[in-house]
């Protein structure tokens, strides 16, 4: 489904990302995990397109995308949820979701219904404007806005991260829900290694750059993937 050989990517002369290989199967959750700063988000914007892979080569369903800008890359079936959410604080609810459609070609006229019913608080709130929402709120509309489009690879940035628990919940059932209607991949990038073993099928461990150790969740060692946590 998306297949990553030896990438390269960063800012200005400095590369961040170096020699990353990875794989994403259809419908399987992978998941991307290590300290702060060691490049997860780096990589999930080469992956969006908002940074250039500068040596190595990007494939989404045997198609090379590698030098394929955001936008295209999103037309492709590539869906993102930012750390910290970035929805649009001064539009509504509803306002925010309808961007979700940009992508689609062509436009449907209306948001998708199955879509709103995973995450049943938002039509309650379409009138509201974004910057009034909770966190965990927020959050559950830049996850239905990523949705909207009917994504082929889904790009979880954090999406716990500062949520109270009922949403965190919430969160993980979404996923589950997703991985079970088998049309969507997901790449979750996250810090807790209990919400990371209920819901991934892989796992890669990230540390200055790099992919240094990976695994499924039944078979992998606990003490190595935490020592790569911690500060």
């Amino acid at each position: 489904m998306l297949q990553l050989q030896a990438i390269e990517s960063g800012y200005g002369e400095s590369p961040v990302l170096r020699n990353v290989t990875m794989r994403v199967d259809q419908a399987k959750v992978v998941c991307l995990i290590g300290r702060n700063g060691v490049g997860k988000t780096t990589l999930m914007r080469t992956l969006t397109g908002q940074l250039k892979i500068r040596h190595g080569t990007m494939s989404l369903d045997e198609v090379d995308v590698t030098t394929w800008d955001s936008v295209h890359r999103a037309r492709s079936g590539i869906g993102y949820v930012p750390q910290g959410r970035e929805i649009f604080p001064m539009l509504t609810v509803k306002e925010n979701l309808l961007l979700g459609l940009e992508p689609c070609n062509p436009q449907p006229k209306a948001f998708p219904e199955d879509v709103i019913e995973l995450f049943p608080v938002l039509p309650q709130m379409y009138h509201r404007q974004g910057g009034d929402l909770s966190g965990g709120q927020q959050q559950q509309l830049a996850f239905a806005r990523a949705l909207a489009s009917r994504p082929k690879l889904l790009l979880l940035d954090e999406p716990t991260e500062g949520i109270q628990p009922s949403i965190v919940e919430e969160i993980r059932n979404v996923i589950c829900k997703i991985k079970a209607q088998g049309n969507t991949s997901v790449i979750l990038v996250e810090q807790s290694i209990d919400f990371v073993r209920s819901v991934a099928d892989y796992i890669y461990v990230m540390d200055k750059g790099s992919i240094v150790a990976q695994g499924d969740p039944e078979h992998i060692d606990i003490e190595q993937f935490e020592h790569y946590l911690t500060v």
